[in-house]
């Protein structure tokens, strides 16, 4: 169950930190040295968002939702604001975006089926995130093999999409097949024996 509370807990916090954290990228892309401090430091967030909910009992629905909504919304600000500046080619940005996009019509398809459920970051998609952050480091530091990092998150994102929409997918079928509830009260068969209480005689 989503609670707003839960969004300012700790690791709530964390997560939601990567937004503004996304903002200040803009303005410092172009300089290496704070471009990476940017990214460490929206890496760091995320992997102690996780931490903190573990290790002090805090896990919720909420955070659950709140960190891969945070870990696109950066994505997004970045590989945006690499694309603006020509840093990088729009065929490169959706490479990079491989997971995200596989998800939007997902979340129509969840609304649509009314499926109840929260797109947990897996491995397959906290892989894709870690190299998500490894191909925008080697782009804006011009190291080389940048080109093999943005294929490789490609391909972590189609496998983290595909899961995705996998467990969506079984959701909708494990909803389809559950029987209607027996706790209803059901109507006497035709021809069954009812039992007729005789009013009380007042004397």
């Amino acid at each position: 169950m989503l609670v707003m509370r839960d969004a300012f807990r700790v690791p709530g916090l964390l997560s939601l930190s990567r937004l503004p954290i996304g903002l200040v990228f803009p303005f410092v892309w172009s300089r290496s040295a704070l471009a990476v401090g940017v990214i460490a430091a929206a890496a760091t967030t995320d992997v102690l968002d996780g931490w903190w909910a573990r290790r002090f009992h805090q896990t919720t629905e909420t955070g659950a939702a709140l960190d891969p909504l945070m870990d696109k919304t950066f994505a997004l600000l970045v590989v945006g604001t690499l694309v603006a500046a020509r840093a990088i080619t729009p065929l490169e940005a959706v490479l990079l975006s491989t997971r995200d996009l596989l998800e939007r019509p997902l979340v129509v398809y969840t609304f649509a089926r009314r499926i109840r459920t929260t797109q947990r970051a897996n491995v397959a998609g906290k892989v894709t995130t870690v190299l998500q952050f490894a191909a925008v480091l080697l782009v804006i530091t011009n190291a080389q093999h940048e080109k093999l990092a943005i294929g490789a998150t490609a391909i972590a994102g189609l496998v983290a999409g595909c899961t995705y929409w996998a467990r969506a997918v079984r959701l909708a079928q494990a909803r389809a097949i559950t029987p209607p509830s027996s706790a209803r009260a059901r109507p006497p068969r035709a021809g069954s024996p009812s039992i007729h209480r005789a009013p009380l005689s007042s004397r």
